[in-house]
């Protein structure tokens, strides 16, 4: 039977994640707030993850979130030219993931299956789908 917490290779895993997500809330010029609700951590469980040296474990759940979301950065970063890369997930969009909201507050409503549904769109726009 599976647990939400990783394995003990997990604490090197968080920590590299949690560092790149932190990069990607600076790059994306996210609030603490939204930073926090992608994470699906509070704000103040985010304000010391994001420090080095974190103690706490991720769920499952967490580190989907955080892998999908390097993911979708790298796949913006590939597709779109500076500033669009960067300002993407907080412009409307009509796209059909979207329905005129920006994705980033359709990925913070949506959780971790929107995450993904993001993720798989930006993949397919670079992808040429």
């Amino acid at each position: 039977m599976e647990t939400l917490i990783l394995d003990r290779a997990a604490p090197d895993r968080q920590g590299v994640a949690l560092k790149a997500f932190a990069r990607i809330a600076e790059a994306w010029s996210l609030t603490q707030r939204e930073a926090a609700a992608l994470a699906d951590m509070s704000e103040s469980t985010w304000k010391r993850a994001k420090k080095p040296g974190f103690a706490g474990d991720l769920t499952r759940d967490q580190m989907l979130r955080l892998s999908a979301l390097i993911g979708l950065f790298k796949s913006l970063e590939l597709y779109f030219d500076a500033p669009i890369s960067r300002d993407w997930v907080k412009l409307p969009n009509r796209g059909p993931e979207f329905d005129g909201a920006r994705p980033l507050d359709a990925m913070i409503q949506g959780g971790l299956p929107k995450i993904l549904r993001v993720r798989g769109y930006a993949d397919a726009l670079r992808g040429g789908v």
